[in-house]
Protein backbone atom coordinates (compact mmCIF):
# COMPACT_ATOMS: atom_id res chain seq x y z
CA UNK A 1 0.00 0.00 0.00
CA UNK A 2 1.48 3.60 -1.00
CA UNK A 3 2.24 5.06 2.25
CA UNK A 4 1.67 8.70 1.24
CA UNK A 5 -2.16 7.89 -0.03
CA UNK A 6 -2.59 6.46 3.21
CA UNK A 7 -1.86 9.20 5.25
CA UNK A 8 -3.61 11.32 2.49
CA UNK A 9 -6.78 9.26 2.84
CA UNK A 10 -6.45 9.45 6.54
CA UNK A 11 -6.50 12.89 6.51
CA UNK A 12 -9.06 13.82 4.35
CA UNK A 13 -11.44 11.24 6.54
CA UNK A 14 -10.81 13.70 9.38
CA UNK A 15 -11.31 16.78 7.58
CA UNK A 16 -13.28 19.25 9.49
CA UNK A 17 -15.98 20.23 8.30
CA UNK A 18 -15.18 18.86 5.10
CA UNK A 19 -12.33 18.01 2.07
CA UNK A 20 -12.61 19.66 -1.36
CA UNK A 21 -12.19 18.15 -4.69
CA UNK A 22 -12.02 21.24 -7.19
CA UNK A 23 -11.01 22.79 -10.35
CA UNK A 24 -11.89 23.22 -13.97
CA UNK A 25 -13.92 19.98 -15.75
CA UNK A 26 -11.14 19.27 -18.20
CA UNK A 27 -7.36 20.75 -18.83
CA UNK A 28 -7.53 23.41 -21.23
CA UNK A 29 -4.32 24.46 -21.56
CA UNK A 30 -0.92 24.20 -18.85
CA UNK A 31 -1.42 28.00 -18.29
CA UNK A 32 -4.97 28.10 -17.32
CA UNK A 33 -4.63 25.15 -14.79
CA UNK A 34 -2.11 26.51 -13.33
CA UNK A 35 -3.60 30.10 -12.86
CA UNK A 36 -6.80 27.93 -11.43
CA UNK A 37 -4.28 26.10 -9.18
CA UNK A 38 -3.23 29.55 -7.75
CA UNK A 39 -6.58 30.90 -7.35
CA UNK A 40 -8.89 28.08 -5.70
CA UNK A 41 -5.56 26.81 -3.28
CA UNK A 42 -5.64 30.87 -2.47
CA UNK A 43 -9.06 30.68 -1.32
CA UNK A 44 -9.39 27.45 0.25
CA UNK A 45 -6.38 27.96 2.64
CA UNK A 46 -7.58 31.45 3.09
CA UNK A 47 -11.39 29.70 4.62
CA UNK A 48 -9.67 26.22 5.90
CA UNK A 49 -10.75 23.65 3.76
CA UNK A 50 -8.62 20.68 2.26
CA UNK A 51 -8.20 20.49 -1.27
CA UNK A 52 -7.24 18.06 -3.65
CA UNK A 53 -6.74 19.69 -7.62
CA UNK A 54 -8.90 18.10 -9.97
CA UNK A 55 -8.76 18.51 -13.54
CA UNK A 56 -9.35 15.70 -16.23
CA UNK A 57 -6.93 15.17 -19.15
CA UNK A 58 -9.53 13.41 -21.37
CA UNK A 59 -13.05 13.21 -21.68
CA UNK A 60 -14.26 10.45 -23.26
CA UNK A 61 -17.80 10.48 -22.67
CA UNK A 62 -18.59 13.61 -24.31
CA UNK A 63 -21.71 13.91 -25.74
CA UNK A 64 -20.32 14.81 -29.21
CA UNK A 65 -17.72 13.88 -30.98
CA UNK A 66 -16.68 17.07 -31.93
CA UNK A 67 -16.37 18.31 -28.64
CA UNK A 68 -13.28 18.95 -26.80
CA UNK A 69 -11.55 16.66 -24.96
CA UNK A 70 -8.52 17.58 -23.54
CA UNK A 71 -4.97 17.44 -23.89
CA UNK A 72 -4.54 13.39 -23.56
CA UNK A 73 -2.99 11.16 -21.35
CA UNK A 74 1.02 12.23 -21.69
CA UNK A 75 0.59 15.62 -22.03
CA UNK A 76 -2.06 16.34 -19.35
CA UNK A 77 0.00 14.10 -16.96
CA UNK A 78 2.99 16.17 -17.08
CA UNK A 79 0.98 19.43 -16.67
CA UNK A 80 -0.98 18.09 -13.38
CA UNK A 81 2.64 16.76 -12.55
CA UNK A 82 3.70 20.35 -12.35
CA UNK A 83 0.40 21.52 -10.76
CA UNK A 84 1.60 19.25 -7.87
CA UNK A 85 5.34 20.79 -7.87
CA UNK A 86 4.23 24.17 -8.26
CA UNK A 87 1.52 24.56 -5.50
CA UNK A 88 2.07 21.19 -3.59
CA UNK A 89 -1.26 20.06 -3.83
CA UNK A 90 -2.55 16.44 -4.12
CA UNK A 91 -4.35 16.29 -7.21
CA UNK A 92 -7.22 14.46 -8.59
CA UNK A 93 -8.33 12.70 -12.44
CA UNK A 94 -10.74 10.27 -14.29
CA UNK A 95 -9.92 7.27 -15.92
CA UNK A 96 -11.74 5.63 -18.74
CA UNK A 97 -9.88 2.36 -19.48
CA UNK A 98 -7.82 0.08 -17.28
CA UNK A 99 -4.24 0.71 -19.49
CA UNK A 100 -4.39 4.01 -17.99
CA UNK A 101 -4.58 3.50 -14.55
CA UNK A 102 -0.75 2.70 -13.83
CA UNK A 103 0.68 5.85 -15.56
CA UNK A 104 -2.07 7.85 -13.93
CA UNK A 105 -1.12 6.33 -10.83
CA UNK A 106 2.29 7.79 -10.87
CA UNK A 107 0.84 11.42 -11.22
CA UNK A 108 -2.83 11.61 -9.60
CA UNK A 109 -3.16 11.25 -5.67
CA UNK A 110 -6.56 10.16 -6.35
CA UNK A 111 -7.90 8.23 -9.42
CA UNK A 112 -11.21 9.25 -10.24
CA UNK A 113 -13.86 6.76 -11.89
CA UNK A 114 -16.74 8.11 -13.66
CA UNK A 115 -20.02 7.44 -13.06
CA UNK A 116 -20.93 5.49 -16.29
CA UNK A 117 -17.60 3.39 -15.54
CA UNK A 118 -18.51 2.76 -11.76
CA UNK A 119 -19.67 -1.22 -11.78
CA UNK A 120 -16.71 -2.09 -14.63
CA UNK A 121 -14.39 -4.30 -12.53
CA UNK A 122 -11.34 -4.50 -14.49
CA UNK A 123 -11.47 -0.85 -14.10
CA UNK A 124 -11.70 -0.81 -10.80
CA UNK A 125 -9.36 -3.19 -9.87
CA UNK A 126 -6.58 -1.46 -12.00
CA UNK A 127 -7.46 1.26 -10.37
CA UNK A 128 -7.27 -0.37 -7.04
CA UNK A 129 -3.90 -1.84 -7.75
CA UNK A 130 -1.85 1.53 -8.33
CA UNK A 131 -2.37 1.59 -4.41
CA UNK A 132 -4.07 5.47 -4.59
CA UNK A 133 -7.15 6.39 -3.02
CA UNK A 134 -10.34 5.60 -5.77
CA UNK A 135 -13.19 7.98 -5.93
CA UNK A 136 -15.86 6.08 -7.33
CA UNK A 137 -19.00 8.05 -9.08
CA UNK A 138 -22.26 6.68 -8.44
CA UNK A 139 -23.80 5.92 -11.58
CA UNK A 140 -26.81 8.13 -12.67
CA UNK A 141 -28.41 4.46 -13.24
CA UNK A 142 -27.86 3.29 -10.13
CA UNK A 143 -29.07 3.01 -6.66
CA UNK A 144 -26.85 3.81 -3.96
CA UNK A 145 -26.61 0.26 -2.77
CA UNK A 146 -24.67 -0.73 -5.84
CA UNK A 147 -21.84 1.48 -4.36
CA UNK A 148 -21.24 -1.13 -1.75
CA UNK A 149 -20.23 -3.72 -3.93
CA UNK A 150 -17.94 -1.19 -6.21
CA UNK A 151 -15.93 -0.26 -2.80
CA UNK A 152 -15.42 -3.42 -2.26
CA UNK A 153 -14.56 -4.72 -5.51
CA UNK A 154 -11.66 -2.02 -4.62
CA UNK A 155 -11.01 -3.65 -1.40
CA UNK A 156 -11.29 -7.14 -2.74
CA UNK A 157 -8.41 -5.87 -4.62
CA UNK A 158 -6.00 -5.11 -1.76
CA UNK A 159 -6.69 -1.48 -1.33
CA UNK A 160 -8.77 0.20 1.71
CA UNK A 161 -8.53 3.96 0.44
CA UNK A 162 -11.57 4.65 -1.26
CA UNK A 163 -14.49 6.37 -1.37
CA UNK A 164 -17.50 7.61 -2.89
CA UNK A 165 -19.32 9.59 -4.40
CA UNK A 166 -23.35 11.02 -5.21
CA UNK A 167 -23.56 13.36 -8.30
CA UNK A 168 -27.42 12.73 -9.41
CA UNK A 169 -29.72 10.25 -10.71
CA UNK A 170 -31.48 10.51 -14.47
CA UNK A 171 -35.06 12.00 -13.92
CA UNK A 172 -36.57 11.35 -17.36
CA UNK A 173 -34.43 11.39 -20.11
CA UNK A 174 -32.69 14.53 -20.41
CA UNK A 175 -32.37 15.91 -16.26
CA UNK A 176 -30.77 14.65 -12.91
CA UNK A 177 -32.07 14.65 -9.53
CA UNK A 178 -30.33 14.70 -6.16
CA UNK A 179 -31.95 12.25 -3.46
CA UNK A 180 -30.61 13.38 0.08
CA UNK A 181 -31.47 10.01 1.51
CA UNK A 182 -28.68 8.73 -0.68
CA UNK A 183 -25.75 10.30 1.32
CA UNK A 184 -27.27 8.17 4.09
CA UNK A 185 -27.59 5.41 2.33
CA UNK A 186 -23.64 5.41 0.51
CA UNK A 187 -22.59 5.38 4.35
CA UNK A 188 -23.24 2.16 4.15
CA UNK A 189 -20.42 1.64 1.78
CA UNK A 190 -17.92 1.96 4.74
CA UNK A 191 -15.97 4.98 3.38
CA UNK A 192 -16.07 8.68 3.14
CA UNK A 193 -18.87 10.19 0.85
CA UNK A 194 -18.17 12.56 -1.49
CA UNK A 195 -21.18 15.08 -2.99
CA UNK A 196 -20.67 16.17 -6.78
CA UNK A 197 -22.59 19.24 -6.58
CA UNK A 198 -22.13 20.04 -10.14
CA UNK A 199 -22.23 17.42 -12.52
CA UNK A 200 -25.52 16.91 -10.20
CA UNK A 201 -27.01 19.61 -12.01
CA UNK A 202 -26.42 18.49 -15.38
CA UNK A 203 -29.09 17.98 -18.48
CA UNK A 204 -27.79 15.22 -20.62
CA UNK A 205 -27.89 15.94 -24.35
CA UNK A 206 -30.71 18.45 -23.22
CA UNK A 207 -29.88 21.26 -25.32
CA UNK A 208 -30.17 21.28 -28.93
CA UNK A 209 -27.35 23.25 -30.43
CA UNK A 210 -27.79 25.24 -34.09
CA UNK A 211 -26.85 23.08 -37.04
CA UNK A 212 -28.25 19.66 -35.51
CA UNK A 213 -27.11 17.54 -33.11
CA UNK A 214 -27.27 18.16 -29.24
CA UNK A 215 -25.42 19.32 -26.27
CA UNK A 216 -25.69 18.61 -22.19
CA UNK A 217 -26.86 22.07 -20.26
CA UNK A 218 -27.02 22.28 -16.93
CA UNK A 219 -28.68 24.46 -13.67
CA UNK A 220 -25.81 26.20 -12.50
CA UNK A 221 -28.03 28.77 -10.22
CA UNK A 222 -28.77 25.61 -7.90
CA UNK A 223 -25.48 24.76 -7.37
CA UNK A 224 -25.90 26.87 -4.09
CA UNK A 225 -29.05 24.55 -3.16
CA UNK A 226 -27.33 20.84 -3.92
CA UNK A 227 -24.21 22.41 -1.91
CA UNK A 228 -25.68 23.28 1.09
CA UNK A 229 -28.25 20.24 1.40
CA UNK A 230 -25.32 18.34 1.14
CA UNK A 231 -23.30 19.77 3.82
CA UNK A 232 -26.23 20.01 6.10
CA UNK A 233 -26.33 16.05 5.69
CA UNK A 234 -23.51 15.62 6.60
CA UNK A 235 -21.21 14.67 3.44
CA UNK A 236 -17.43 14.10 4.13
CA UNK A 237 -16.24 16.13 0.78
CA UNK A 238 -17.79 18.01 -2.16
CA UNK A 239 -16.38 17.88 -5.37
CA UNK A 240 -17.33 20.85 -7.70
CA UNK A 241 -15.88 21.81 -10.91
CA UNK A 242 -14.71 25.93 -10.76
CA UNK A 243 -14.06 27.83 -14.20
CA UNK A 244 -12.84 31.47 -14.38
CA UNK A 245 -14.76 31.89 -17.40
CA UNK A 246 -17.51 29.12 -17.23
CA UNK A 247 -19.87 30.94 -19.86
CA UNK A 248 -16.97 30.28 -22.38
CA UNK A 249 -15.24 26.56 -21.05
CA UNK A 250 -15.15 24.14 -23.50
CA UNK A 251 -16.29 21.61 -21.90
CA UNK A 252 -19.50 21.45 -19.15
CA UNK A 253 -19.59 25.05 -19.03
CA UNK A 254 -23.59 25.52 -17.53
CA UNK A 255 -22.50 23.55 -14.59
CA UNK A 256 -19.22 24.89 -13.86
CA UNK A 257 -19.26 27.10 -10.47
CA UNK A 258 -17.70 30.33 -10.97
CA UNK A 259 -14.19 31.13 -9.69
CA UNK A 260 -15.30 34.60 -8.58
CA UNK A 261 -17.94 33.07 -6.69
CA UNK A 262 -16.11 30.07 -4.87
CA UNK A 263 -15.29 31.98 -1.33
CA UNK A 264 -18.81 32.97 -0.71
CA UNK A 265 -20.25 29.83 -1.40
CA UNK A 266 -17.29 28.13 0.91
CA UNK A 267 -17.76 30.51 3.80
CA UNK A 268 -21.59 29.61 3.61
CA UNK A 269 -20.82 25.76 3.43
CA UNK A 270 -18.72 26.03 6.40
CA UNK A 271 -21.04 27.93 8.02
CA UNK A 272 -23.47 25.42 7.58
CA UNK A 273 -21.09 22.84 8.68
CA UNK A 274 -20.42 23.69 11.57
CA UNK A 275 -24.13 23.98 13.01
CA UNK A 276 -25.50 20.56 11.67
CA UNK A 277 -25.23 16.90 13.42
CA UNK A 278 -25.07 15.72 9.92
CA UNK A 279 -22.33 13.98 10.12
CA UNK A 280 -24.01 11.61 13.48
CA UNK A 281 -26.68 9.49 12.99
CA UNK A 282 -29.85 10.91 15.30
CA UNK A 283 -30.70 8.38 18.07
CA UNK A 284 -34.64 7.96 17.63
CA UNK A 285 -36.60 6.88 20.87
CA UNK A 286 -39.53 4.64 19.96
CA UNK A 287 -40.61 3.62 23.28
CA UNK A 288 -43.90 4.92 24.53
CA UNK A 289 -44.39 8.34 25.63
CA UNK A 290 -45.84 8.93 28.95
CA UNK A 291 -47.03 12.14 30.89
Amino acid sequence: MDASSVALFNQLKAAQPFFLLAGPNVIESEEHVMKMAKHIKAITTKVGVPLVFKSSFDKANRTSSKSFRGPGLEEGLKILEKVKAAYDLPVVTDVHESYQCEAVGRVADIIQIPAFLCRQTDLLVAAAKTGKIINIKKGQFCAPSVMANSAEKIRLAGNQNVMVCERGTMFGYNDLIVDPRNFEWLREANCPVVADVTHALQQPAGKKLDGGGVASGGLRELIPCIARTSVAVGVDGIFMEVHDDPVNSPCDGPTQWPLRNLEELLEELIEIAHVTKGKKPFKIDLTPFHE
